[in-house]
């Protein structure tokens, strides 16, 4: 996989997600489900790296922007959990 853009990151809420499946059909239900849930950035096809097994899919989140089922219009999202270092 290509290094990570830091405008990626450059917010709390944004998230990159590199995913490792055993097919195509597991790594982008994988990311449907993620999709379902908040604003991404879908691949459109996974990668296959020689000499390693399965494929990879990255894909990008913004944990700001709900869009699924649970998501409310009038409520704002929880705040991204702080990481201690």
């Amino acid at each position: 996989m290509n290094p990570i853009n830091e405008v990626h990151v450059s917010r709390p809420g944004l998230v990159v997600i590199d995913v490792a499946a055993a097919d195509d059909g597991t790594a982008l239900a994988f990311q449907q489900l993620l999709a379902d849930r908040w604003a991404t950035s879908p691949a459109q096809r996974t990668t296959r790296d020689v000499g390693q097994p399965g494929v990879r899919l990255r894909c990008y989140l913004d944990l700001n922007q709900p869009v699924g089922s649970d998501a409310q219009a009038d409520t704002p999202p929880p705040a991204p959990a702080q990481v201690q270092r």
